[in-house]
């Protein structure tokens, strides 16, 4: 029952303290999971994260769902899901009970301003730091290309750009002229 109270205040803790979503949460699940707690490795955590971009739901909460069953089963799922959403369940109700009183101030105005621009530097770190551990050779690097590309040029859905790369990689052997294995 400890470990289970445990990953509900780890997600809790993540959940209340990382603004901008999935991406922005990376580097303090990386920490928290990976690093402190040994609960996943930081190639699983990728992995969890890659299957949660391409599955329904938001990435952080089927992360969560991810490491709680790896830990500790159904249970250690329903806990880490539990505590991933608390936060954001009361912060939203605190937000919409205020937000309407104040949203038109200038004030709020350029904080929130102020948050976006924090935001799109946390996902750049993310993103910097995903990419140094992923791309691992000039293959790699080209489906990188390639996958950014077909999203944000093409607008290609996730899930098939996931797919083609997991295509691509069951393939590569064979492409390098080895055998798949």
């Amino acid at each position: 029952m400890k470990e289970l109270w445990q990953l509900f205040s780890v997600f809790c803790r993540i959940g209340a303290f990382t603004f901008g979503g999935g991406y922005a949460m990376l580097p303090l699940l990386q920490k928290e999971v990976a690093e402190k707690r040994d609960w996943a490795t930081e190639d699983e955590i990728l992995d969890y994260f890659a299957i949660g971009q391409c599955t329904p739901g938001i990435i952080f909460v089927n992360t969560a769902t991810f490491v709680g069953y790896k830990r500790k089963g159904v249970w250690g799922a329903i806990f880490a899901t539990a505590g991933s959403v608390f936060p954001s369940l009361i912060i939203i109700m605190i937000i919409a009970a205020v937000l309407n009183n104040f949203a038109q101030l200038p004030v709020v105005q350029h904080a929130f301003g102020a948050i976006r621009v924090v935001v799109g530097v946390l996902i750049l770190n993310a993103v910097w730091g995903m990419w140094r551990k992923s791309v691992v050779n000039k293959i790699c690097g080209v489906v990188a290309v390639a996958a950014f590309l077909l999203s944000a040029v093409l607008a290609v859905s996730p899930i098939w750009i996931v797919l083609g790369a997991g295509v691509l990689g069951l393939l590569s052997p064979m492409i390098k002229g080895g055998r798949a294995r």
